[in-house]
């Protein structure tokens, strides 16, 4: 799968000599190293209304603090009005920001070990792409899904274009970071998780699973897939059926049907 890189889009500090490097790409940032960049409505809105996020500067075109200020009321943060040329600068000509930009401090990631004993998770190994793993983040919001666990290595920062993609999901489930996946789902296996594994070429369909709690379910890059050891910490591998011609979905799609798959039935 081919990774989107997004070049820096915070305001810049002065950086010391010998460091340039480290600092030239990456998501957009604030002022702060510790903080992230929101921008887009539901990102933006869906901040302000978590208390548990820390903001600290509101950027907001005349049309989009009226409207924010109708649909959140009191702001946490006073917003500096701008011209929306002002935020391009920011993010650049791309950016599909609706006249909004906020700096805020990252989420707190909860431990493995906090999350609740019947939860719903998902794992994802090494899935880069900000765009679909913010899909994912939206869907896991819609499920319900109690925390995304996730590695520092080989995932996108939960700034800029991954953000936008997860459309306020940010605010919502948790990303559980966590050095090694296999030894996580391991963890996971040992308190109760039924740990099923998304693969194409599953011998069990995943209509044959059916609802489980609690559970994880695991999914892989494009292209590459889970890889072997997260297989092996699997205790299913199941399979999407399709009735088209196309065999194959986007991940971020993938994750979406499972979770309405796996559902508990009424």
């Amino acid at each position: 799968m081919t990774t989107r890189r997004e070049g820096p889009a915070g305001p810049r500090r002065a950086r010391p000599q010998g460091k340039r490097e480290r600092f030239r790409r990456g998501p957009p940032r604030g002022e702060g190293d510790d903080r992230v960049v929101l921008y887009g409505w539901h990102p933006v809105m869906q901040a302000l209304a978590n208390e548990g996020r820390s903001l600290h500067r509101l950027l907001a075109t005349e049309n989009a603090l009226a409207r924010l200020t109708e649909a959140v009321g009191s702001l946490r943060v006073v917003p500096e009005l701008v011209r929306p040329s002002a935020i391009n600068a920011l993010l650049g000509p791309d950016a599909v920001h609706q006249g909004l930009y906020l700096e805020a401090d990252a989420l707190p990631a909860p431990d493995l070990d906090a999350l609740p004993d019947d939860a719903l998770l998902l794992a994802l190994d090494q899935i880069t792409d900000p765009h679909n793993v913010g899909a994912i983040v939206r869907t896991a919001a819609a499920f319900g899904v109690a925390g995304i666990v996730t590695t520092a290595r080989h995932s996108p920062n939960a700034t800029g274009v991954m953000a936008k993609s997860a459309s306020g999901g940010l605010e919502h489930v948790p990303l559980v970071i966590v050095r090694n996946l296999a030894e996580a789902l391991i963890e996971l296996g040992e308190r109760g998780f039924t740990r099923i594994g998304l693969d194409s070429e599953a011998e069990t369909s995943l209509d044959a699973v059916g609802p489980k709690r609690p559970a994880v379910i695991v999914l892989g890059a494009e292209g590459k897939g889970l890889r072997q050891r997260t297989r092996e910490t699997c205790d299913v591998l199941a399979r999407i059926d399709f009735t088209g011609e196309i065999r194959s979905l986007n991940v971020s799609n993938a994750a979406a049907i499972a979770l309405y798959a796996l559902r508990p039935r009424a």
